[in-house]
């Protein structure tokens, strides 16, 4: 099933807000930026990134230069008062800036935590100190049980930002954190390095392990579920969509059949399946039907909205991984969503 995950009635209304996404430039960035102008009226919409390259070549794209409301900021979240500058009369914050790929981090640990710790700390204290109303900041499936540098940067991140709703007080800045899977459509995953590869027609597609399992998501699916969950947030939770697994072994195949599979290893501080929910979570997680939410264990939090609506606990040993997932992509599943991201023929 390919969720939409946002329902245009109940989506909270940002014609005149001021919003400032981090990491803008990115995939998901561009994305998100693409929804709201959409979707909404913002009065501004701030592109906050490092790269002058990325912001210029957006600029040029006629689909963000026709919107007078996008401005683009160029600051790097480590340097805290850079972020204190762009997060001024600012509404919503969407925090999607991170060193992501796993073999660079480990390989950098030091630029990983200064960007994805320190850059957090810089973020949520810029938002209170500015008065900023919600905060959403974008985790990862690798942030849950982590094995890596990169999953455990991200979970000392969401730690940050849930901590952020205790030092934030009653009636200031609400933190919040949105974790999923691989992301299909994003720079640098496994679709586009195949397809790259197929293009080039190698003969020859590389598969860490053909048992491997990861979740995918669309990236205009994270899109929407950022905003749905910018509308539902409370403040400290952990939400958690519904989405498929695939075997890396499968798609390889469906996305070129003809091409042989080089077994090439798991690399250093990779897992063969994902976590996005693990065990120790069980017991504050509820079922919200299209997601999960991960409910804070915090004093204050009392969550009274979410049991009235209905949503149910899930059992204690509850864990939500890409290997024992109930839901999984299949092959038409697939190459719909190759066709709505890349416009091609969706072959029967």
């Amino acid at each position: 099933m390919i969720r939409e995950f946002l329902d245009d009635k109940a989506a909270m209304n940002l014609d005149g807000s001021s919003i400032l996404v981090t990491g803008g430039t990115g995939s998901f960035g561009r994305e998100f930026t693409l929804q709201v102008l959409k979707r909404f009226n913002p009065r501004r919409l701030i592109i906050f990134s490092r790269d002058e390259l990325k912001q210029w070549e957006m600029q040029q794209d006629p689909r963000f230069a026709e919107h007078d409301c996008v401005r683009f900021f160029i600051g790097d979240v480590r340097d805290a008062e850079r972020v204190r500058m762009a997060m001024r009369d600012v509404d919503y914050v969407v925090h999607a800036a991170a060193m992501k790929q796993v073999p660079t981090a480990e390989y950098n640990p030091f630029e990983c935590i200064r960007t994805n710790i320190y850059g957090a700390e810089a973020v949520a204290t810029a938002a209170m100190q500015a008065g900023v109303k919600r905060v959403i900041a974008l985790s990862t499936d690798k942030a849950a049980s982590p094995i890596n540098l990169y999953g455990a940067s991200k979970l000392a991140s969401d730690k940050i930002f849930i901590a952020a709703n205790n030092m934030s007080g009653r009636g200031g800045t609400r933190f919040s954190v949105v974790r999923y899977g691989n992301v299909m459509g994003s720079r640098g995953s496994v679709v586009s390095i195949f397809r790259k590869l197929i293009a080039e027609n190698t003969g020859v597609l590389p598969i860490t392990d053909p048992r491997m399992t990861r979740f995918f998501i669309e990236i205009r699916q994270g899109s929407a579920f950022v905003l749905s969950c910018l509308d539902k947030m409370e403040g400290g939770e952990v939400f958690v969509p519904k989405i498929p697994s695939v075997r890396i072994g499968d798609l390889a195949r469906w996305m070129a059949p003809d091409f042989e599979q080089k077994i090439v290893g798991i690399r250093p501080g990779e897992k063969l399946h994902e976590t996005l929910i693990g065990e120790y979570e069980a017991r504050t997680t509820l079922d919200m039907g299209d997601r999960y939410v991960i409910q804070p264990a915090l004093s204050w939090w009392k969550g009274n909205r979410y049991q009235d609506e209905g949503n149910r606990a899930v059992d204690d040993s509850f864990v939500y991984s890409s290997d024992s997932n109930e839901e999984w992509l299949s092959e038409i599943d697939m190459r719909r969503m190759l066709g709505r991201l890349y416009d091609v023929p969706v072959a029967a």
